[in-house]
């Protein structure tokens, strides 16, 4: 495909790179990969797929198909991330001993790529914190986590400011900045529309903001992550460069093998950063740095402060405690019921607490005149006892037609909650009353458009 690319951004990779710029102008005009991260909790990758070579659980596929049309990718079997973005999981894994419980925040989190990662990387013990400052994407990313199903998850809404209240707290901050988006123009033509040097002056200065805001929330020995989708060393090194000036922090340097074509960028302070560029990797552009905080003071659980949740009440908590397959201790927030691990109300009573929450833990149920609903969140959770409900296996269609909040007459005895699944992953709730049901799929979570008359097999994947 042909691409015109913005004269000053051309200009500015020729000075930067030298004769390689080029190559990679060529390789952004061409296809961009897709690929997916498989949710091992719940579904095995087909032996078939190509591996992405710095990732566990990522594969590319040989075409994009229709995502939509997929009820796996609805029950969180998978998640669609660019390929490039997977190398998270490296650098945490050098970085961090992840068989110990770890507090990590992911601040730009939206749509809940790199958090769905980390959920999968953490210990079972581990709090993971995922924050995004637009009220709408975080929506979408409480969205996407429900539905990846990992129990120790906290959604919340926040600006980087606000997580000064927590001075000390998280092992690892992740801050995936928003930025001018260059590693994207293949993905995305709308982005090279909007690139100009001075937004991408604008982006480096509020990536400083970010970082100095976000900085004292990190404890003494905690790991900072930084990474961007971008070329552009005003908004990758020389960032991280401008934060050893007003902190203090060491390097840390990775090991990185150098077939895999990830260009290691040396810059001032011996700090060291990642990039990489699709003529060299099979992958879009991506920038990622690791530091280690030497300063400040680690967090102080407050003493007497009063855990901001009450206790379910004990019928209910006998009711809901023979769904989850794990102990936890179930709370109650207005009619909502919320399982939370066991053993660490300090860190999430702090958390909850001090941040704007979306959601917390598991979702199990609703009260509604003093009977329980089953939550939607219980049905995708990678806790939830199947067997607690009756279920119903669909086939592509019904399923897809589930997804659409689609109502159809049923022939089954009993009468109550079913658990509707694809391929026997959950998908969510059906309620049965005679011979009809009702469909609990939810609402903002349905699929809108129309499903064709031939769909694609029985699975995309």
């Amino acid at each position: 495909m042909k691409t015109n690319f913005p004269v000053s951004f051309s200009n500015r990779l020729q000075m930067q790179m030298g004769a390689e710029a080029s190559l990679l102008l060529e390789a952004l005009a061409t296809d961009s990969p897709t690929s997916i991260r498989i949710n091992t909790a719940k579904f095995q990758a087909p032996v078939q797929l190509e591996k992405v070579p710095w990732s566990s659980h990522g594969y590319y596929l040989k075409e994009r198909p229709s995502f939509t049309l997929d009820p796996l990718m609805h029950a969180g079997a998978y998640y669609v991330q660019e390929a490039s973005s997977m190398f998270l999981e490296e650098v945490v894994k050098q970085t961090v001993d992840l068989t110990q419980p770890l507090r990590v925040l992911d601040l730009c989190a939206a749509p809940g790529g790199k958090s769905t990662l980390l959920a999968s990387l953490l210990s079972k013990d581990s709090m993971l914190v995922s924050n995004e400052v637009i009220k709408s994407r975080a929506e979408i990313l409480a969205e996407n986590l429900t539905k990846w199903g990992a129990p120790n998850v906290v959604v919340s809404n926040n600006d980087p400011r606000d997580f000064d209240r927590l001075e000390g707290f998280f092992d690892v901050i992740v801050v995936d900045a928003p930025c001018s988006g260059e590693g994207l123009f293949r993905k995305d033509p709308n982005a090279i529309n909007e690139w100009s040097p001075d937004n991408a002056h604008l982006c480096s200065d509020r990536q400083r903001r970010i970082l100095m805001d976000v900085w004292p929330a990190l404890k003494p020995g905690g790991v900072l992550i930084y990474s961007t989708c971008t070329y552009n060393p005003a908004e990758n090194e020389e960032n991280i460069q401008w934060l050893s000036e007003q902190t203090e922090l060491e390097p840390i340097r990775l090991d990185v093998e150098k077939s895999l074509g990830i260009k290691e960028l040396e810059a001032a302070n011996n700090l060291v950063g990642y990039q990489f560029m699709p003529h060299m990797v099979k992958g879009e552009g991506f920038f990622v740095c690791a530091v280690r905080k030497l300063d400040g003071d680690d967090w102080q659980a407050p003493r007497k402060d009063k855990f901001p949740l009450a206790p379910t009440g004990k019928k209910e908590q006998v009711e809901v405690a023979p769904w989850l397959t794990d102990e936890r201790e179930f709370f109650q927030h207005y009619e909502n019921i919320l399982a939370l691990p066991t053993g660490d109300n300090e860190s999430w009573g702090a958390v909850i607490r001090e941040l704007r929450i979306v959601q917390a833990g598991v979702l199990v149920a609703e009260i509604k005149k003093k009977n329980l609903v089953p939550a939607p969140a219980l049905a995708l959770s990678i806790i939830f006892k199947k067997d607690a409900f009756p279920a119903w296996e669909l086939d592509l269609r019904q399923a897809l037609q589930y997804l659409r909040k689609e109502e159809w007459p049923i022939h089954r005895k009993k009468d109550g909650w079913h658990l509707m699944c694809y391929e026997q992953l959950p998908l969510g709730w059906i309620k049965r009353i005679a011979t009809r049901f009702n469909n609990y799929y939810p609402l903002h979570w349905r699929i809108r458009m129309e499903l064709p008359g031939e769909l694609p097999g029985t699975g995309l994947l």
